[in-house]
């Protein structure tokens, strides 16, 4: 297992979890969210062949609708 921390809040994973993994155990599997790792921005084309590593922090942010 490896601590990262999502949203600010310390999770454990497994070692060699993909982002599309994760986002699955963590609820976000149909959800259609923006995803930054270590303050960078990941492309959701690339969240399956990311790996999580420790200590990494992960934001996840939601669109919101409106005008």
């Amino acid at each position: 297992m490896i601590n990262i921390s999502l949203n600010n809040e310390l999770k454990q994973i497994a070692e060699k979890t993909s982002l599309t993994d994760a986002l699955v155990q963590w609820g976000f599997g149909e959800t259609k969210v923006a995803v930054a790792i270590n303050g960078e921005f990941v492309p959701r084309s690339t969240y399956s062949d990311r790996l999580l590593q420790s200590n990494d922090q992960i934001d996840i942010v939601k669109p919101v609708g409106g005008g």
